[in-house]
């Protein structure tokens, strides 16, 4: 079975003075460009049948600003960390899963990218290596079940920037 992975940077954070890492809000861009994201998503994916979330204030109000409709586990181990427990994660959803949303953070996410498509020649996999700005989208196409995920498992099939 094919599967379909994406993984969503969360949205341009701000910066007020004495909040913590883990609790700083969206900033109006961000606000603008998760919803753009959503429907980008809603326009050119299959439906998400779930999704990981880290527990961060801005992945949360990304996930809510892109408006997506699926079953959530937020979790606490997708906040400052590696492409291991980040694919540690996605090897836990359940087989009925076809299309798995994952909000995160960098950089994380490109590594997890990276290293799940082997093949960094095509157009996507440049841009993505050059940076992976906030609210942008990386859609992988994953063969076999979830359980199953590993290093060059997975094609880079698209990746999207909403502005």
């Amino acid at each position: 079975m094919t599967r379909t992975l994406i993984l969503l940077r969360h949205g341009k954070s701000a910066y007020p003075e004495g909040v913590a890492d883990h609790e700083r809000p969206l900033a109006p861009r961000g606000r603008r460009e998760a919803g753009l994201a959503g429907r980008w998503l809603r326009a050119h994916q299959p439906p998400i049948d779930a999704v990981l979330c880290s527990t961060a204030v801005r992945t949360r109000k990304t996930l809510a600003e892109a408006a997506i409709e699926a079953p959530v586990d937020f979790r606490d181990d997708l906040y400052e960390t590696s492409p291991d427990i980040l694919i540690d994660a996605v090897r836990t959803v359940d087989d009925d899963v076809a299309t798995l949303l994952v909000v995160g953070h960098e950089p994380t996410l490109s590594q997890t990218a990276l290293l799940l498509a082997p093949d960094h020649e095509s157009e996507a996999a440049h841009q993505l290596a050059e940076k992976f700005p906030t609210s942008a989208v990386v859609v992988l196409t994953v063969r076999g079940a979830w359980h199953e995920l590993e290093a060059g498992r997975a094609e880079l099939t698209d990746f999207h920037i909403p502005r």
